[in-house]
């Protein structure tokens, strides 16, 4: 009886759980209260947080395929399966497509200034790529790991798959998508220090009307002049891009569905639990970790500055007719970052109403950051 509950015990996870293991399914407890109770971006946390204490506590969901002294092959963990979509970078493009069939590009398209917000806002991954070799990383470790100043999840993972840093994608994506979830925590405050009331006041005039032909051609010329330039970036851009032309041309309603409902979701739910699977204590408790997540949190910093501070100058420019507010939406969270600028603009007014304005700078920072991605696997000859 003794030794049946001995190999019953040894079989539990009691055993083998570490202080690390321990910690780190505190920290998915702490997403899991942050999505469900606050309504912090459930739908990336809730997946990640709970990947994350999947892993944790049983670790060969992650395990990879094997074959046994026996020549016995053993598959791999179901979360590994995941992971390898992450590696051969598909989630992201598909990502992509649902983001575009979900995305009103009216607004950029009414305010062609808004790119301008857009590159502003990708200084934050010039700086994390910088503090990336000062801290010792390698050139292309140090890309993959810049472009979380975009805030942009997909194309950190894409970008990381690509230059071969598979090693350290899961801390990238998990920098990532935890920065993006958390945009409304981290961005009012840097927005707030660098604006004056005065200036969070300011209300916008309203957009001119988008035509619908306009709006169809968009997807098309941009997909066209920039997968010419950086051929690189068109499985992002271009999926991107294909997603919005459902949406727009009228003609494919069944597509629009499938790409901004049901494929999009089923993605998030693969691609959140794989990247939250790869926060073992083992993999994440370490000191590359945590100067990559401290790096993102830094870049990501910079990049609301930057584009906050460029919308100074086009408040300015422009005489006050510009809201310096949706310069912070530069940044690649989509539609989370416009909504942020929405809030902090309608806190120093209840009637100022700011949403469709960021929402062309929001836009403009997912182009910008794949565009820069697509830079630097041109840099490093990567196709």
């Amino acid at each position: 009886m003794l030794e049946i509950l001995n190999n019953l015990l040894q079989q539990t996870a009691f055993v083998s759980l570490t202080w690390g293991n321990c910690l780190m399914i505190l920290v998915a407890f702490s997403f899991l209260y942050l999505a469900i109770a606050k309504d912090f971006e459930p739908l990336l946390l809730v997946p990640i947080s709970f990947g994350m204490l999947l892993v944790n506590i049983f670790p060969d969901i992650m395990a990879e395929a094997y074959v046994d002294e026996n020549g016995i092959e053993h598959a791999a963990g179901l979360l590994r399966y995941f992971y390898l979509l992450d590696e051969w970078s598909i989630l992201p493009p598909l990502i992509f497509m649902g983001v575009g069939a979900m995305t009103d590009f009216g607004p950029l398209i009414a305010n062609p200034s808004s790119f301008l917000l857009g590159a502003a806002a990708q200084f934050g991954i010039f700086a994390a790529y910088i503090g990336a070799l000062l801290l010792g990383f390698d050139a292309k470790a140090a890309a993959a790991i810049s472009i979380i100043g975009g805030a942009d999840g997909p194309t950190s993972i894409f970008l990381a798959g690509k230059l071969g840093q598979t090693d350290i994608m899961g801390p990238i994506a998990v920098a990532a998508y935890s920065y993006m979830a958390l945009v409304p925590f981290i961005q009012p405050p840097i927005m707030k220090a660098l604006t004056t009331e005065k200036e969070r006041k300011i209300k916008m005039e309203q957009l001119r009307p988008v035509s619908k032909l306009e709006k169809i051609l968009f997807p098309i010329i941009v997909t066209v002049i920039v997968s010419l330039i950086l051929p690189s970036t068109a499985p992002l851009i271009g999926m991107l891009m294909l997603g919005n032309l459902f949406k727009e041309s009228g003609v494919v309603r069944q597509l629009t569905e499938t790409a901004s409902n049901a494929l999009m979701y089923i993605v998030v739910i693969l691609l959140g639990t794989s990247v939250g699977a790869t926060t073992s204590a083992e993999a994440f408790l370490n000191i590359t970790t945590l100067k990559i997540v401290g790096l993102g949190l830094i870049a990501f910093a910079f990049g609301t500055a930057a584009g906050v501070i460029f919308g100074k100058i086009m408040c300015w420019a422009t005489h006050g007719k510009v809201n310096p507010l949706i310069g912070s939406a530069g940044v690649s969270a989509v539609p989370m970052a416009a909504r942020v600028s929405q809030k902090v603009g309608a806190e120093a007014d209840p009637t100022n109403f700011l949403l469709m304005h960021a929402m062309g700078p929001n836009v403009a920072g997912v182009i910008g950051t794949a565009v820069v991605a697509g830079t630097f696997m041109a840099i490093f000859g990567v196709k």
